[in-house]
């Protein structure tokens, strides 16, 4: 079942698209894990300006990036894996076992 499903995905594109566009959702996400803290930030700060100083901003936190992360490592996880089952075969196991020589039978 898996063998036919694989076939079709090979054989139409659908697999090379899919992992395309894996592999776009990755560098985007990657690229958030920087973006995430500095957004954060610049919105703590104009909303720091819209209310009165109670409590010292904070910083850089980088918990904002902590989604981020966990979604690049997924998508790079299930990227690879797609990559090696479509288009990586599995090698194949060669047997210990001697040929027999049939000269030297005789």
């Amino acid at each position: 079942m898996f063998d036919r499903l694989k076939k079709a995905l090979v054989e139409s594109y659908v697999g090379s698209i899919a992992l395309g566009y894996l592999l776009a959702q990755g560098i985007l996400h990657f690229v958030n894990i920087f973006a995430a803290p500095v957004a954060g930030w610049v919105s703590r700060k104009q909303y720091g300006e819209l209310v009165p100083r109670t409590a010292a901003l904070a910083g850089f936190s980088l918990k904002d990036a902590l989604p981020e992360f966990v979604r690049f490592l997924v998508l790079l996880l299930v990227w690879s894996g797609l990559l090696r089952w479509l288009y990586f075969n599995p090698r194949k196991k060669e047997t210990s076992e001697r040929v027999p020589n049939l000269e030297q039978a005789e």
